[in-house]
């Protein structure tokens, strides 16, 4: 018996309007890193890599994020139904005390609250959308 391969997963790709501003928040937001000659060049320089593609990595230097370019991006309205979600983030913390530090941490750097289910006993969480329109959960667990 042969043991099977499978196609590893590198990364997820967000498409933005504005690559350098999403992978920004991104990188704030979770406490990620450029890849090496994607970071931000010196004020009042050009952002040539910030035009099209920027990959963010992980403390331990694995790739987390991308972000790609793109004319335009329709932003989801989910709750309410016209465009739906397509895709979101979770992401956890530990309690609720850690929930509300980082609800005060993104409404800081420009998420928006779409969902809030804070109340709830069994898995308190909140939907944000990113300053571009997508959406990630923080929830504890």
């Amino acid at each position: 018996m042969t043991e099977e391969s499978y196609p590893r997963i590198l990364q997820t790709v967000l498409d933005t309007e504005e690559p350098r501003a999403t992978a920004e928040f991104y990188r704030q937001m979770f406490g990620l890193a450029y890849r090496p000659g994607d970071e931000p060049p010196p004020a009042g320089e050009p952002d040539e890599r910030g035009q099209d593609w920027l990959v963010l990595l992980m403390p331990g230097g694995e790739r987390s994020l991308a972000f790609q370019k793109v004319d335009r991006l329709p932003e989801t309205t989910w709750p309410a139904d016209g465009v739906p979600q397509q895709m979101h983030l979770d992401t956890s913390v530990p309690d609720v005390t850690e929930l509300e530090r980082q609800h005060q941490r993104a409404l800081a750097l420009g998420a928006r609250v779409r969902y809030d289910r804070t109340d709830d006993p069994e898995e308190p969480l909140r939907v944000y959308a990113d300053p571009a329109g997508h959406l990630f959960c923080i929830f504890v667990g």
